[in-house]
């Protein structure tokens, strides 16, 4: 039993001495596979190293090199910068002699420059506003260097000025034919004969034309001025000859402002509805006047015919009347008196016959005057909300609406009125006739009534 144990142990003694013997080889084996790796890396890292090691060594002397190259530019600029420094300096120092030998030497000339170029400024303003620049601007060249010089205008320039100022004084006493361009209302362009009336203006055919200085072309004015020249009228001063004509000595301000200056029939056009309305009761009136002034006019020279031959009664008021008497005349004195009455009224009636209406269109028309100003300064109030009151010309429509109308009622009245009291005048004197006439036959009746009451009594 013991020996079994023993050998038992002797074999596991064995087995477990040749499984460390088997673990031994392996981790030597294993340990020798380890150094083997670490000495590779080691070799490959030296080599790594060594060639960064001259990577870096290479840059560094790369460096140095370019710091040197640096170094010598830096040297050279410093050397270039002390060199312009010390020009500068002497610029300065020779700049500041010589404009102290300039000061020395122009002395007042700075002063004469600047009246020179304010008058060649001035010359060269008026030249492009003036109508001489069509034909006269010779020398504009000289006096535009001037105005544009920065130092002082040499000899031939100032020698230009005085020819340029030469040339616009011979100008503006000039009578001369010309050819300009012109634009049409249609907006075409093409030559023009015109006469040039010194520097006053330009006439052509169709009168005054402005002249436009930007693009060098003529237009016509909206607006001629009465008896306004015309290139045939005025042919006759290119030959010497003494004639009067019209100019505008503002260079054509005025002949501008002619355009803004209505006339009759614009006033009459911003008096708006209410001032036709007013003009029509005006027409309606003076018909009125005129056909009853006729009326009267005719009746008058009928009843005058009339007197000259109460015999014969004839168709005038004063016939009728006449008339009256005759179918009325065996009848009292009363009864007779009663219808000559009548008749006198009745004539009295068509005498004045649109006498009333005429009447009321006097009182209505400058009512609606009224209206029409009132209505007027409304819309300038209107106007004056919507848009302030810093614009005159915005409320210039209802104020002229407001006045215009006024205007129109007031004129439309009086001749009314006077035309009213004219024909109520005529119209009564023809109704005193008729009726000192019809009292005349009054009388004579009850005269003769008298009479043959008297002689009834003596039989």
């Amino acid at each position: 039993m013991l020996s079994y144990r023993h050998l038992y142990r002797s074999i596991a003694l064995f087995i477990l001495s040749q499984v460390s013997l088997a673990g031994l080889v392996s981790y030597s084996y294993a340990t020798d596979q380890l150094v083997n790796k670490a000495v590779q890396q080691q070799k490959q890292e030296s080599r790594h190293n060594d060639q960064r090691e001259a990577g870096f060594k290479q840059t560094e002397k790369s460096l140095k090199a370019t710091r040197n190259t640096l170094a010598n530019e830096k040297i050279k600029l410093q050397q270039q910068i002390d060199s312009l420094s010390a020009q500068f300096s002497d610029n300065e120092s020779q700049l500041s002699h010589l404009e102290e030998k300039l000061r020395l030497e122009t002395g007042s000339l700075g002063e004469v420059f600047g009246v020179v170029r304010q008058n060649a400024k001035n010359l060269q303003s008026y030249i492009n506003r003036s109508i001489t620049q069509a034909d006269r601007h010779q020398y504009s060249p000289a006096v535009e260097a001037i105005v544009a010089a920065k130092t002082l205008p040499s000899l031939p320039q100032l020698h230009g000025l005085w020819q340029s100022f030469a040339e616009q004084i011979r100008a503006s006493e000039e009578i001369s034919r010309i050819r300009v361009p012109f634009i049409d209302h249609s907006g075409e362009k093409h030559q023009v004969e015109a006469v040039r009336l010194g520097a006053f203006g330009l006439v052509t055919s169709q009168g005054y034309v402005a002249w436009e200085p930007h693009k060098q072309v003529v237009m016509s004015y909206l607006k001629q001025p009465e008896d306004g020249p015309v290139l045939g009228q005025i042919s006759g001063l290119l030959s010497g000859q003494t004639q009067v004509v019209r100019i505008d000595p503002s260079k054509g301000a005025l002949l501008a402002q002619l355009a803004n200056v209505p006339d009759l029939m614009d006033r009459v056009k911003s008096g708006g509805v209410v001032g036709y309305i007013i003009l029509t009761i005006l027409a309606i009136g003076l018909l009125i006047a005129l056909v009853r002034g006729t009326i009267l006019l005719v009746i008058r020279q009928k009843i005058k015919a009339q007197l000259r031959h109460p015999e014969t009664p004839g168709n005038n008021p004063l016939g009728r009347i006449l008339g009256v008497y005759d179918q009325e005349k065996h009848r009292n004195v009363e009864a007779l008196e009663l219808r000559l009455l009548e008749a006198v009224m009745d004539e009295q009636v068509h005498l004045e016959k649109g006498l009333s209406m005429l009447k009321l269109l006097a009182a209505l028309a400058p009512m609606l005057g009224l209206l029409g100003t009132v209505t007027g300064m409304i819309e300038t109030f209107q106007v004056i909300t919507q848009f302030g009151n810093g614009d005159p010309k915005v409320m210039a429509g209802g104020i002229s609406m407001a006045l215009v109308t006024t205007v129109l009622g007031l004129i439309s009245a009086m001749p009314m009125l006077l035309a009213h009291n004219i024909l109520s005048s005529q119209a009564e004197s023809i109704r005193m006739i008729l009726e000192k006439q019809g009292i005349a036959i009054v009388a004579t009746q009850a005269e003769k009534d008298i009479v043959a009451e008297t002689r009834a009594q003596v039989a």
